[in-house]
C-alpha cells in the first residue's frame, strides 16, 4: 500500500485587517467578543458600531445610538446571556445593547445617569457569576449592574477614591480556589462547597490599584483588606489608566498588570492565597504614556496600547523575565488619548 506524507506546515502569511470604522470623531475603544467574529467600536461621536469579521474581510452590521456623549469603552458579556454588549459614556451612564436577531440590535438597559461624572471604564464579570458588569467613573465609584430574574437590573456603589476611578478589571472564576478544601469535601461527600466570591481591581488618579470583594457574611462590597497589600519595589507615579487581571494559569498564582501616565507597566504578583503581598514587577518604561493593556485567553502573553501610536505584545519566560515579542506600528494616524477623569 502506498505511503502519504502530510504536506509540510506552511507558514503563516495573513495580513491585518485594517477596519475604516466611518466614525465620525476618535475611535476610543475596540473590542472582540468571545468567538472573535464581532467587532465593537465606540467613538466621540456617540455611537458604537458593530462589524462582522473573519480572517479575511469584516463588513459593517449596525451602528447603536442613546448616549448623550463620547463612548469610551465597551464591553462583550459571556455568549451564554446571548449577544450582549456594555458601553461605558461620558455622560454617567452605561448602556447595555442587546442582539435580538441579525443586524437587529435593542437597548434592552439604559442606566442614565448612574454616576455623577464621566464613566470611563465598563466590563462585565466572569459568567460564573450571573450577568453582571461593573463601570468605573470619575465621580470616584464603581458601579455594579446586576440582571435579576425579573429582567430588571440592581445596582450597587463602591466608594473607591475622591480623584476618580479610570479603569475596572474582574477577578477570573476560581482566581482563589482552595483545592485541598474542595478535595477534602469531595471526600467527605459534602455538597456545600465555599462559594467563591466576586473580586475587583480598579486603578484610579490617586496614582493606585485596589482590590475589592463581595462580602459573603453581608453581601456588600468591600475593600479587600487582605489583598491590599503591596511591595513597593516600584510603583505608579501618576494616573492609573488601566488594570488587566490575568486569566489563571496556575493554582493560586494571581497576575495583575496596571499601566500609568508615569509610561510605566507594572506587573503584579501575588502567590499562595490573599494574604500574601503584590509583588511588583515593572515590565517596562515606554516613550509616551500608556493607555490600554490586554492580556491573550491563556494568559501568556500582554498586549500594551501606548501614545506613541504603538502596540506591543510581551510574555514572560521561565524566569519570570518579560520580552517583547512583536510590534505593530500605526503609521497612518497619530494615537488617540482616552478621557481624561474629570467632574
Amino acid at each position: 500500500m502506498a505511503s502519504t506524507t502530510a504536506p509540510a506546515a506552511q507558514p503563516s502569511t495573513a495580513a491585518p485587517i485594517y477596519v475604516d470604522t466611518q466614525h465620525d470623531d476618535m475611535v476610543h475603544d475596540a473590542q472582540l467578543d468571545y468567538y472573535g467574529v464581532k467587532l465593537a467600536t465606540s467613538s466621540s461621536d456617540r455611537t458604537v458600531k458593530i462589524y462582522n469579521v473573519s480572517s479575511s474581510a469584516y463588513e459593517h452590521a449596525a451602528t447603536l445610538t442613546g448616549a448623550d456623549g463620547p463612548v469610551w469603552q465597551v464591553s462583550w458579556a459571556h455568549p451564554k446571556f446571548g449577544v450582549i454588549l456594555a458601553c461605558a459614556c461620558f455622560d454617567g451612564s452605561i448602556l447595555i445593547f442587546q442582539e435580538t436577531r441579525p443586524r437587529d440590535w435593542t437597548l434592552v438597559h439604559a442606566a442614565k445617569q448612574l454616576h455623577e461624572s464621566s464613566v470611563n471604564s465598563v466590563s462585565f464579570a466572569p459568567h460564573e457569576f450571573g450577568l453582571m458588569c461593573a463601570g468605573a467613573s470619575s465621580d470616584g465609584r464603581v458601579s455594579i449592574l446586576t440582571h435579576q430574574s425579573d429582567n430588571s437590573w440592581s445596582v450597587e456603589y463602591i466608594q473607591d477614591n475622591a480623584l476618580g476611578v479610570n479603569a475596572v478589571s474582574w477577578a477570573p472564576y476560581g482566581a482563589y480556589h482552595d483545592a485541598a478544601a474542595a478535595a477534602a469535601s469531595a471526600m467527605d461527600n459534602e455538597e456545600d462547597v465555599e462559594e467563591e466570591q466576586p473580586r475587583l481591581v480598579t486603578g484610579g488618579c490617586d496614582n493606585r490599584i485596589r482590590f475589592w470583594i463581595k462580602s459573603k457574611e453581608t453581601g456588600v462590597w468591600v475593600e479587600d483588606e487582605k489583598s491590599n497589600k503591596f511591595g513597593t519595589e516600584v510603583q505608579h507615579s501618576d494616573w492609573v489608566r488601566d488594570v488587566a487581571w490575568a486569566p489563571c494559569i496556575l493554582p493560586n498564582v494571581n497576575i495583575v498588570a496596571s499601566c500609568s501616565e508615569d509610561r510605566r507597566v507594572i506587573i503584579w504578583t501575588q502567590k499562595s492565597d490573599t494574604s500574601e503581598e503584590w509583588k511588583p514587577t515593572l515590565l517596562h518604561t515606554f516613550d509616551s504614556p500608556v493607555w490600554r493593556l490586554s492580556w491573550s485567553v491563556t494568559g501568556h502573553m500582554l498586549a500594551v496600547s501606548s501614545g506613541d501610536n504603538d502596540v506591543t505584545l510581551w510574555k514572560s519566560g521561565l524566569d519570570g523575565v518579560w520580552t517583547q515579542m512583536d510590534t505593530t506600528l500605526d503609521a497612518e494616524s497619530s494615537s488617540t488619548a482616552p478621557p481624561q477623569a474629570q467632574g
